[in-house]
């Protein structure tokens, strides 16, 4: 194996391991929802969308971590092509699966008596049961999961697809277009398909959730997703130059 070559399988590695992290941890800290505006201190906004809810960005944690996803995605299919893509793709979501399988027998395991006890409080003298706050933190419903997964999937795909249509179409140039427009269709469709899925197609007992309230929802996590897209574009260039740089592009070529 020749120096390039062993390069390569470096920076493979190095990518897929941050967007199986990212994708992973995204996974995880999703099940809680936080305000943007008050984490900014920002007074809320009023204005009903749909006329359903204020349109305030009260989002999944996870969403600070899918653009960075999507970025990674893009190095991979502009160095390894969709094949790569696809094959880490199906490797994430393996992950996802076998981690939500380890969270759900955490859960299940009884326990310890001092555990419970050290934790009885919370740091305002008021009752607190750590093991229920536990499940429910680390807990999602089979719906949840099977969605994050499908939306996973879907959403890569249809990133790596656009990705390597728009780089045949543009060749070298216009970076930007062909990340930043594979992202945003994408995001997109993360946006729709998962809360689709979860809350109204096959929504928990109890916990389905209007086709109103799914698009108001979905619209504010796109807005904020696509803002992201856009600002971490230079992201992409910076990822891009220190890349060719590693692989020695220029004396490749020359070669």
């Amino acid at each position: 194996m020749n120096n390039t070559e062993s390069r390569k399988q470096a920076l493979f590695v190095l990518l897929a391991a941050l967007l199986i992290t990212n994708a992973l941890v995204a996974e995880i800290i999703g099940s809680k929802i936080f305000s943007l505006e008050a984490s900014l201190g920002i007074k809320p906004s009023e204005t009903l969308l749909f006329g359903v809810i204020p349109f305030q960005f009260n989002m999944t944690a996870g969403v600070i971590l899918w653009p960075f996803v999507f970025i990674l995605t893009d190095l991979v299919n502009e160095y390894f092509g969709p094949k790569g893509v696809r094959r880490i793709s199906l490797i994430t979501a393996g992950c996802i699966a076998y981690a939500f399988c380890m969270l759900y027998i955490a859960i299940q395991l009884t326990p310890a008596g001092f555990w419970v006890s050290l934790f009885s409080k919370d740091p305002h003298g008021n009752s607190l049961d750590i093991d229920y706050a536990y499940s429910v933190i680390l807990g999602q419903g089979l719906n949840i999961i099977a969605a994050s997964i499908v939306t996973f999937l879907l959403g890569q795909l249809a990133d790596a697809l656009l990705f390597d249509w728009l780089k045949k179409k543009t060749g070298e140039k216009y970076i930007w277009l062909r990340a930043t427009g594979s992202t945003l269709v994408s995001q997109l469709l993360d946006s729709f398909v998962i809360l689709m899925l979860a809350f109204y197609v096959f929504p928990a007992r109890d916990k389905a959730w209007t086709l109103s309230l799914v698009v108001t929802v979905a619209c504010i996590n796109y807005c904020y997703k696509v803002v992201m897209a856009v600002a971490l574009t230079p992201l992409i260039y910076l990822a891009h130059a220190r890349i060719d740089a590693y692989l020695n592009k220029a004396a490749l070529n020359r070669n």
